[in-house]
This record gives structure tokens, sequence and C-alpha cells, in this order.
């Protein structure tokens, strides 16, 4: 009987002008959790996305071997038929659905042609269960957490009676408590026959759970490793992927912290659509050439927070005083903030922080066309030479500025988001999750553009639900809860017990 349930071999993938897969292999086992890991652009998602059938057969090179069976998916219908499961880092679910029908949609349960629906409740109540999630089947896929919407997703999959689930960054928007439940599953799905493949940029989860490992580096196969025959850790890993030795996770920083810039005193915003209060009494200041950290579990309201001081972009009702450089401000949009040297990188960089169709350069100047326009009109060259400038300072791999950055990876995304703000020349910049769903090299490379910024004297907001990032990269931590601000910690005196006490303390709001 063969071991293994999966054999990729000699996978080849090719996209114009690039070859995102070059002779990959890839063995997994039956039963096991195996991680498969590399920098943003190592070919990961590509490969998964061969595997089931989102790149259908003819359109790569290689064979695909299932249960010691070969494969030619020509779609995701023909990969689940075989019992094949995808759960992509951005969630296909339908918000205005109940979870009974997102979970059976292009799978109804009927008879005759009429869907059962007492059958589609009973059933959903099974699978429900199984991945632990303890929602009536009729809540509206909006009415849940984001941790919640990807125990629906899983069940969805399971619904397909699958062998083999892919998950690809399953928690990359996740809580520590909601990721820790969802590797609980994995796990638990793993005693009852299920096989995983995971992807992840989280070593510690991946170390946590798997049992083998399979890492790439532009586009081909670097090793594959048994988790407890080769006794792997991080540095192991970080090596392979990156091709040489991250001796500090987080880049030293000689900035001089100066005089405030920004001061936020009695903050209160309300929900903008339901009578319900968000932020209680904010009192936050960033100086010169500081990075502080705002740390706090999923809904805490650091990105309500972020984007109602960014030109009132969130929120109603919003009360308090903002300074920049002690003159009261009042920005009543988004516009009046730019001017006046405020810049917000958002979470959402797909939906909210660039616009995938345009190329790089389009992207990076929408931002500050005064910059590079004469009169009414764009100089052309003139943008061509600011952004080349903007790309080769922040290091963005891409053939060149005119490249649609959807066709780039996540990291270079990001830094794309990033040299669109350094375009209007901030004062003050906020990052929400600046490295969410990048690797470890690319969020090297992130920290090392937070640095560079401080020591030109910037004022820097870091955003982070990873607290070891905080810790990392910051002068000091305001540390939020349910809408306050629950305490204030210099960097020597912030670990990770100390935040966490924090996040969970009773609501006490601690000026600054």
């Amino acid at each position: 009987m063969n071991e293994y349930i999966l054999e990729m071999r000699n996978i080849t993938k090719e996209f114009p002008g690039v070859k995102a897969l070059d002779n990959v292999n890839i063995k997994v086992k039956k039963g096991e959790i195996h991680a498969l890991v590399g920098e943003n652009g190592a070919g990961k998602s590509t490969l998964m996305n061969v595997l089931s059938g989102v790149y259908p057969y003819g359109n790569y090179s290689g064979d695909i071997y299932y249960n010691g069976e070969i494969c030619k998916f020509n779609g995701i219908k023909s990969s689940e038929k075989k019992g094949i499961g995808i759960i992509h880092q951005e969630l296909a679910l339908i918000m205005y659905l109940s979870i009974a029908e997102n979970i059976f949609l292009g799978n109804e349960r009927s008879t005759r042609g009429i869907i059962d629906w007492d059958k589609t409740r009973s059933k959903t109540v099974e699978l429900l269960k199984r991945v632990g999630l303890n929602e009536n089947p009729g809540t509206l896929i909006k009415d849940i957490g984001v941790g919640k919407q990807q125990l629906v997703e899983i069940a969805k999959s399971l619904s397909k009676n699958i062998d083999l689930l892919i998950l690809d960054e399953p928690t990359s928007a996740l809580n520590e408590e909601d990721s820790q439940n969802l590797l609980n599953l994995i796990v638990e799905l793993k005693s009852h026959g299920v096989t995983s493949i995971i992807i992840s940029h989280k070593l510690n989860e991946i170390e946590q759970i798997s049992d083998s490992i399979t890492i790439l580096r532009d586009g081909k196969t670097i090793e594959s490793l048994d988790m407890v025959k080769d006794k792997v850790d991080e540095d192991r890993i970080i090596k392979s992927m990156v091709g040489r030795e991250l001796t500090d996770l987080f880049p030293k920083r000689n900035a001089k912290i100066g005089e405030t810039i920004l001061e936020v005193k009695n903050w209160n915003i309300d929900h903008p659509m339901y009578e319900r209060k968000i932020l209680n009494d904010i009192n936050i200041n960033v100086k010169s050439g500081e990075v502080v950290g705002i740390a706090g579990l999923m809904g805490a309201g650091r990105t309500e927070f972020a984007m109602s001081i960014f030109g009132k972009s969130y929120g109603k009702n919003i009360e308090g005083e903002m300074f920049l450089h002690g003159k009261k401000v009042d920005f009543k949009n988004i516009s009046q903030a730019i001017k006046h040297g405020l810049a917000y990188v958002t979470e959402d960089r797909k939906n909210l922080g660039l616009i995938l169709i345009n190329d790089i350069k389009r992207n990076v100047t929408l931002s500050n066309l005064d910059r590079v326009r004469q009169g009414i009109i764009i100089d052309e060259n003139k943008e061509i030479v600011e952004v080349e400038e903007q790309v080769k300072s922040l290091t963005i791999k891409c053939s060149s500025i005119l490249q649609k950055t959807k066709n780039l990876s996540g990291g270079n995304q990001q830094k794309v988001v990033l040299s669109k703000w350094m375009f209007t020349n901030p004062e003050v910049l906020i990052l929400d999750e600046p490295t969410r769903g990048i690797d470890v090299g690319a969020k090297y490379e992130i920290y090392t553009i937070i640095n560079q910024l401080a020591e030109a004297g910037k004022a820097v907001i870091v955003i982070s639900s990873e607290l070891s990032e905080v810790i990392g990269m910051s002068d000091r931590i305001y540390v939020m809860s349910e809408g306050n601000i629950t305490g204030e910690l210099d960097k020597s005196e912030a670990t990770q017990e100390e935040i966490m006490k924090l996040i969970v303390s009773e609501k006490v709001g601690v000026s600054s």
C-alpha cells in the first residue's frame, strides 16, 4: 500500500515573463500535517492552485499522483470529487447568506431538484459540531467573526468528504486565541484521518503542529524535512527559506527620540451604524523618531482608532482633541489629514490599500499627484524617475514599474503600499498590521524600512496582533481592550505576559 496520499513531480508553471514553479517536487504522507513554507513569491500558493485545479491540467507541466493514481484536474470540482479541498487566504464566503447556505452552496441537499432545508440544517449542525463551532445554522456570515468564518470554510470542505485539506495562511487574520483553536482543530482532523497541507508564515505554528515540511525558494524545492527526525527549528527553516541566516529578527535602530509630533486626547467615537461606543477617552502621543506600538486583540478598537484620526474615515459622533506639534487640528476628511502629514497603511492591502489592476507606478503616485504634475498634466518622465527611485529604495521585486500590482507577491504588494504613503512625505505614519501574511524575510525588510523612517525623524505607530512584533519594534507600547487604553509600557518593561495581563484587565483609562 502506498504510504503517500499525494506526490507532485516536476511541476513547472509559467506566467508571462515569470517562471513561478521550476520542477517542484513534494510528497505528502497519508494522515499527516505537511507544512509548505517559503518567502512571498516562492510559489507556495501557485503549487496548491495547480493541485486543486485552479490552474487546470495543460496550464502546467509535470504530474500529480493522488492515492497512487495520476490525476489531470480541469477545475476545483474535479479535485473535490477526488477528495481534495482548498481554503484560500481570502475566504470565499457570501456575507449575506447564512452559515448553512454557505456550506452547501453549489453542493445543495435536495430532493428532486428542491432544496431539503431540514436535511441542510441537520447536516450543518453535524458539521459545525465537528469543527467546534456553536452557532445557529441560520446565522448570517456577516454576524460572526473572522475566526468563526474560517471554521465555516473548513466545515464547507468537510461537507464534500475530503481526505486532503489545503489551508493557505489560515491564521493570518486571526488573533492568538482563534489561531490556537484552529490549529487544535487541524490536529483533531488528523486523528480522524484527514491529511492537511498548511501554508503559513508563522513558523511557531509550523513547529507546533507539523509532521513534515517542504521548503520552496524562488519557485524551486529546496528540501523536505521530517520535523522530528531532522530536529527542525525556526533557524533551520529560515535559513532554507531565505538562503541565509537572519541573526536577529528585529534589526537594531539608532533613532533619536525628539519632540512630540502627534497627540490625541480624550478621543471617543461611536459605531458608524449602531448606537454603540467603540472608543472611550483614548489618550495617545508619539514623538519624532519614535515607534509606538498598539497591542490588543481583534475587536479592541485599534483599527477604528487609526482610521478615525486619519481624516475621520471611520465612526460617528467623534469627540476629542488632536494636536500636531502642539497645535490643535481638526481634519474633516482624508485629504486634509494627508496634507498635514498623516499617512495610514491599512491592514487590508488588497481591497483598501491598492488598486490591483493598476501598475506599480500609478499606485504609488495616486497618493500625491501634485508631486508629479505640471499644471493639470502629469509629467510622465518625472513620474517614472520618482517611482523607480521608490522601487529601488524599498527593494520592490518586480519586472518593471509597469507591472500590475496583482501579480506581485504579498510582501512586495505591502512595499508598494508603504511606497505610496512615503511618496506623500508624511510626518506621522500609522501602520496597521504591516507584516500580515508575509514571510520572515519580507518582514525583516519591512522592519528595516520602519527603522529608516524613525531614524529620519518620522513618528511611527505600529498596530500588530503579533505580540513579539510589537515588543521587538516598539519604543513604547499602548495596550487596548474593548475600546479602552488599559496600559502603557516602556520597551524595557514590555513582555508578552505583561501585555496579556493588560489586555484582559478591567477597563482602566490610562492617560499618556
